[in-house]
């Protein structure tokens, strides 16, 4: 048999693992449950392939979203995987051909959705098939306190228990304590299952604005910082994704809608487009993005504020998969947060539901009014820690202005902890601010001595101290759901008068004007190699783009399952002229080297005697 890093080396066309990635193979090889904790991009996928290749039998793995398997199963294809899926996308007959092929066990791995998987009839079907492992992708949707729960979802705890002897993978880029913890007692994986390969994303640049023109501030951010590139923009609306795409169009953009209230043909053909096309522009709701697997999206953007951190750092977690720089920009204002309280409020969730989105909501806000590192704050979220700001968000490169908030904060500490740390923000306001309201005279809270002490701050400006302190980590959330507001072991500085504590001023200034950065990808950005920023060396890599693109048309798929820009850039730098060179390169595999390896170094041949041009591509393809 074959080992895991042949098989990566032979097939995935990489010559080492990246992280936790070779432990957490050893672990699944060995039949053991695993829950694994990555960032987007961070290869959570090859955990599972591979064991599933390497082990007996068919791997199966639970997948939310037909356009995820659909993309998971081309790539593989393309690799000479033997890979399929079962989805409400395919015919009686074509259903049938896979499920003879898994009875039969000529697959390497079956993708299935999990409203399929709980159907009694496939439950069976499995049941005549050797299985090697079970993967639950997107496993946050368990959770009924995540911020995307799936009710099909709750039920697999069945299917684990029916397949105890096979291993389990619950793979998730975003899941905090809670999350985490549902998700472990939920499946039965015990502490040395649980892999946790950090959530930093390093390569993303994290910035936020105030709304003041936001299309207009929108069309400034993507002419300035990303012209030709592709991405995503996210809208809380269906008819503002609509309107949002239509004045990108008229700017002179490529820009489509995606939302849940479209034809779902026009959804697929947008979202082909955006997965196949360069430089094309998806705006839309949440409805768009869980498993998009595009590597080469260069930058996600918010006009309006997300539901919750989680949310948040998954949306933004699209950009830049292939670890090149990207952006994370967001707007946000006041009719955001009046919107999504209006939306948990009308919701049909029972009381500590909508307490928690409160919550969330508050988190989220928070992280938006920091003054410290943007990107130590979302870890510090995951309850992972960054020693050192970043330098790659806006508050590390354009510090904000700030105010001495150390006895404001002093003031709100001291009440949460006369008030029993039981009490939310709101009830805290108004004891600071001297409410007489019958709570706070029934409680004796307008007796204890930080009652009206806060008349300096308005409501809101309170409101927004609260929030900043508790993204800063000195208040945290109750755990119980009821949102008392308690004291962490970082407040005590801060309330002992040994630490001082800066919060943004509440003062809205004009955002400053940023200077442009890079158009589009390049053989210099994709190597970090300026002196390979020649004409002639740009000329190769954009003929061997428009191969790759032609390939891909060719057979109806993403450019970027062909080759990553990364492994043209390589091409161009390295000049591979020989079947050794050319397999030598990261990203080409024995099958990739057979299907296109000919085509491209014939390419390269040709602009080595300085004969690459559109007519010679043309009859490289022909022929």
């Amino acid at each position: 048999m074959t080992t895991p890093l042949h098989l990566l080396e032979s097939v995935f066309g990489y010559s080492a693992f990246r992280g936790l990635q070779a432990e957490i193979i050893d672990h699944t090889m060995a039949g053991r449950d695993s829950l694994l904790l990555m960032p987007t991009g961070g290869g959570k996928s090859l955990c599972y392939q591979i064991p599933s290749i390497l082990r007996p039998g068919v791997g199966v793995v639970v997948s939310p979203l037909i356009a995820l398997m659909q993309d998971q199963v081309s790539a593989l294809r393309q690799l000479g995987v033997d890979a399929a899926f079962l989805n409400s996308n395919l015919a009686q007959g074509e259903a049938q051909k896979i499920e003879g092929r898994l009875r039969r066990g000529e697959l390497d791995l079956v993708y299935i959705a999990p409203e399929r998987l709980m159907q009694e009839r496939t439950l069976e079907m499995l049941d005549q098939c050797k299985l090697s492992l079970l993967a639950i992708d997107e496993a946050h949707c368990i959770s009924r306190w995540g911020h995307d729960f799936r009710p099909e979802y709750l039920q697999l705890d069945t299917v684990r228990a029916r397949f105890p002897q096979i291993p389990l993978l619950a793979c998730t880029a975003t899941a905090d304590d809670r999350t985490r913890q549902e998700i472990v007692q939920k499946l039965g994986i015990s502490a040395d299952g649980i892999f946790a390969m950090g959530f930093d994303r390093p390569n993303i640049s994290y910035e936020v604005a105030a709304k003041e023109n936001e299309r207009q501030q929108l069309l400034s951010f993507l002419q300035e910082r990303h012209a030709g590139d592709a991405g995503i923009v996210y809208c809380l609306s269906r008819k503002r994704t609509e309107q949002i795409a239509t004045f990108l169009t008229k700017a002179g953009l490529t820009a489509l809608p995606y939302h849940a209230g479209l034809p779902r043909e026009v959804r697929q053909k947008n979202q082909e487009r955006f997965l196949r096309e360069d430089g094309l522009i998806i705006v839309a709701t949440i409805a768009f993005g869980m498993g998009i697997d595009k590597p080469d999206v260069r930058f996600v953007a918010h006009l309006d504020l997300p539901k919750s951190i989680e949310a948040y750092y998954q949306e933004t977690g699209r950009a830049g998969r292939d670890g090149l720089p990207a952006s994370a920009w967001m707007v946000y204002g006041l009719q955001d947060v009046i919107m999504l309280r209006k939306l948990a409020e009308n919701s049909e969730a029972d009381e500590m539901h909508r307490r928690l989105e409160n919550q969330k909501l508050d988190a989220m806000l928070g992280y938006c009014e920091v003054t410290n590192c943007r990107r130590q704050v979302l870890l510090d979220y995951f309850n992972e820690t960054l020693p050192e700001p970043c330098g790659n968000c806006d508050t590390c490169l354009k510090p904000v202005a700030t105010f001495d908030a150390t006895v404001a904060a002093q003031k709100a500490l001291s009440c949460v902890v006369r008030t029993g740390q039981r009490f939310g923000a709101a009830y805290i306001i108004e004891v600071l601010r001297g409410s007489q309201n019958e709570r706070i005279v029934r409680f004796g809270h307008d007796q204890i001595p930080t009652w009206g002490v806060g008349g300096e701050f308005d409501a809101w400006q309170w409101r927004s101290i609260l929030r900043q302190m508790t993204a800063r980590g000195l208040l945290t959330v109750d755990p119980s759901g009821y949102g008392g507001l308690v004291l962490t072991s970082r407040a005590r500085p801060v309330l002992k008068g040994q630490e001082e504590l800066h919060l943004r001023q509440e003062t809205l200034t004009k955002p400053a004007s940023r200077k442009k950065a890079k158009k589009k990808a390049t053989v210099a950005a994709l190597t970090s190699d300026e002196s390979l920023n020649t004409p002639a060396n740009q000329a190769l890599f954009e003929s061997l783009r428009d191969l790759r693109r032609t390939l891909a048309e060719e057979q109806e798929l993403p450019p970027y399952v062909i080759f990553h820009d990364k492994t043209l850039a390589a091409m161009v730098v390295h000049r591979p002229v020989s079947e050794d060179q050319f397999l030598a390169l990261s990203g080409v595999g024995a099958a990739k080297l057979e299907r296109y390896g000919e085509k491209f170094m014939k390419l390269i041949r040709q602009a080595e005697t300085g004969l690459v041009s559109d007519t010679s591509m043309e009859t490289d393809l022909q022929e």
